[in-house]
């Protein structure tokens, strides 16, 4: 039987050679990638620091901005609820699928994005617990349809990495699930996997009565609140269902468009190692015939805002600090457990401080599964001091509902005395020198009967770093050395600096291009007059007899054989969407699909392949412009690439929920 205990599931990660494989591969790509990123943005520190300040403005004036985003959501037509706990939340949630339910004497679907508030608040298992018992005991569904979600929901499971939810199984893992579940036969290719979970939840989006999301950002200036996603399953259930619920962290604003801009440039970097996700859906009103809901959702944030341990709500939920943590990268998220064996919701470094920070004592020990090596804090996109605020928690200053820490909860008394002597001795540096030079035998495995192995691990599990010379002797030694030694140096000799090569200096449609195909997408370059013909010449290469679009692409297009083909809405046959795009992002070869025009949203959404009209003059270097344009109409979208998923095995697959392919007639 498992050890539910902390350290239990410590030994047994540790001791699982499957597990240890898969969280080695996802650390090997995932830095790999993050690298790759961020080596295209030449002004990361300076991005990064100013992300901090932005979100240290958030949270010091968050009232206020809290007040102004709600007013102006409100204007936007969406009914905004507000919730103190996780209970509450609850609540709100249970009393719209009533009322929606009203009207339906069957249980209710639900298709369900990745939410990280709703795995803090349990909402799935609520909602499947509530509802009208029918006569062979159903109650509501609730579908995961992330597909590293969706995995670990037919697995009875929590996800194991913020971002990469199933991070710690096999492609042989996810086989045999979907052997035993879906009654698939046996198969290891990623591919077929990613096509089966295709297949079975395009259903679902299309056949949910509420679809409920997560918020990556809400725009106090506008109103907007913004979904990141690769695989096009946020855009689903934010587009299809006749209700939307987003679940949005009280924490989770910027002040306006730009400042967006600015975490998403980090945020997908960080996450995922692309320049932009495939998506950012930019909502902003209910579509033509939609409820949309948000809930704003406080449970701790704000006993956490007025803690030392604030600085957590900076966070921009990128997974890049369990990337780089050595612990992390060794036990997987189902390790991080609180006193009473239940798994937290939030893994890793930043979990460590936010798991006690919302839900309190229970999970203060996780603070211990660190090394304090830092390298949390140096990947933090937000430059988030996690070591720092790691050792509050060990101190005992955790938030709690009076708002006063609560004191002494942190570490073992045993350690606390050591640790108070420690400081005794380190701050007399004659007595600290003494001490550190007879110390040399605590590099050694100490007894396990005695009192520090047995409540710390030193010397049981984990030895102590031999100690070094005192720094002193070390320094002497030094000058002495540099005293009987005399400089030399080569007469003509002279070091030359590291040549740049000039930055190329194409043009924006010319990086557009190398920047989408790079992604898996596809240009076609032509005149305006020839696009027609050039169109039409590709639907009949493809073999496509069916086509949507939106009125801009029909009156762009004007050929008698088109319309033929074109339909105002996709339908389950539609081969292909035709959308016409206002504005390009080059250096990330991204593409702006207005939803002034409802239809260019299912356009660019259902078919398999979706085909934009994008204009050379159009293209831009700044994300600025296509944020404040796509926060105009109802509901926007900046679309760079095919959808795509890495979620097993990190193996990159290219089309999971959205279109399969994009391609992008670029009219010169």
């Amino acid at each position: 039987m498992s050890d539910t205990s902390f350290k239990g599931q410590i030994r047994e990660k540790i001791a699982d050679s499957n597990l240890q494989s898969a969280l080695d591969a996802n650390v090997e790509r995932r830095m790999a990638g993050r690298a790759a990123a961020l080596a295209s943005l030449p002004d990361w520190a300076e991005r990064r620091q100013r992300a901090h300040t932005v979100r240290a403005d958030v949270i010091e004036h968050l009232d206020e901005y809290l007040e102004k985003f709600i007013a102006q959501v409100q204007r936007n037509g969406v009914t905004v609820h507000r919730a103190k706990d996780a209970a509450e939340a609850l609540k709100i949630v249970l009393e719209i699928a009533s009322l929606v339910g009203a009207q339906h004497a069957a249980p209710l679907l639900f298709a369900k994005s990745k939410s990280m508030v709703s795995e803090e608040i349990e909402l799935n298992h609520a909602l499947e617990a509530s509802g009208p018992s029918t006569g062979s005991g159903r109650r509501h569904r609730v579908v995961e349809t992330d597909l590293g979600e969706y995995i670990i929901q037919l697995r009875h499971e929590r996800p194991s990495h913020i971002i990469t939810p199933a991070v710690h199984l096999r492609r042989a893992d996810v086989g045999v699930l979907f052997h035993e579940k879906l009654g698939i036969p046996y198969t290891e290719d990623i591919p077929t996997l990613t096509d089966t979970a295709r297949k079975i939840l395009r259903e679902v989006f299309l056949t949910a009565d509420i679809g409920i999301s997560g918020v990556n950002f809400g725009v106090a200036e506008t109103g907007t609140f913004t979904l990141v996603t690769n695989e096009g399953n946020g855009r689903m259930v934010t587009t299809l269902p006749p209700v939307h619920i987003a679940l949005m962290g009280m924490e989770r604003i910027v002040p306006n468009l730009d400042d967006l801009a600015l975490f998403l440039s980090l945020l997908a970097r960080s996450a995922t190692g692309q320049k932009l996700s495939v998506y950012t859906s930019l909502i902003q009103r209910p579509l033509e015939g939609q409820q949309r809901h948000l809930v704003i959702v406080d449970n701790g944030r704000s006993a956490l805002r007025n803690s030392p341990l604030r600085e957590s709500l900076y966070c921009i939920r990128c997974g890049a600090c369990l990337n780089a943590c050595p612990v992390f990268r060794e036990l997987g998220g189902h390790a991080y457990r609180g006193a009473d064996g239940v798994i937290a919701p939030y893994p890793g470094p930043i979990g460590s401080v936010v798991s006690p920070g919302l839900m309190g004592e229970d999970f203060a020990q996780l603070a211990q599964a660190s090394s304090l090596c830092g390298a949390c804090k140096e990947a933090c996109p937000v430059d988030i001091d996690l070591p720092k605020m790691l050792l509050r928690i060990r101190a005992g200053e955790i938030p709690s509902e009076s708002g006063k820490p609560l004191e002494g909860q942190g570490l073992p008394g045993i350690l606390k005395l050591a640790l108070g002597g420690f400081a005794r001795i380190a701050s007399h540096p004659r007595l600290f020198a003494v001490l550190q030079k007879i110390a040399g035998w605590f590099s050694r495995p100490l007894p396990r009967f005695l009192p520090l192995p047995a409540a710390t691990g030193w010397g049981l599990s984990k030895d102590f770093p031999k100690p070094v010379r005192p720094f002193r002797e070390r320094f002497d030694g030094i000058r002495q050395q540099a005293a009987e030694t005399p400089m030399k140096r080569e007469l003509g000799a002279s070091v030359e600096p590291l040549q740049q090569p000039e930055p190329g200096k194409s043009s924006l449609a010319e990086q557009f291009a190398s920047e989408l195909t790079a992604l898996g997408g596809q240009v076609i370059s032509c005149t305006e007059n020839e696009l027609g013909s050039k169109v039409g010449a590709f639907l009949h290469q493809r073999n496509i007899h069916s086509a949507c679009a939106d009125t801009e692409s029909v009156r762009l297009l004007q050929m008698a054989l088109l319309e033929t083909l074109l339909l105002p809405y996709p339908d389950a046959t539609t081969q292909a969407g035709i959308t016409f795009c206002p504005l390009g992002y080059a250096p990330a070869g991204g593409i702006l699909v207005s939803g002034a025009d409802q239809a260019a949203l299912t356009a660019s959404l259902l078919p398999e392949i979706h085909v934009a009209l994008l204009r050379a003059r159009d293209l831009t270097d700044d994300l600025a412009p296509l944020l404040r344009l796509g926060a105009d109409a109802p509901a926007s979208v900046i679309v760079s690439g095919p959808s795509r998923t890495a979620d097993i095995e990190m193996t990159l697959t290219i089309g999971v929920h959205g279109p399969k392919e994009l391609v992008v007639f670029l009219l010169l």
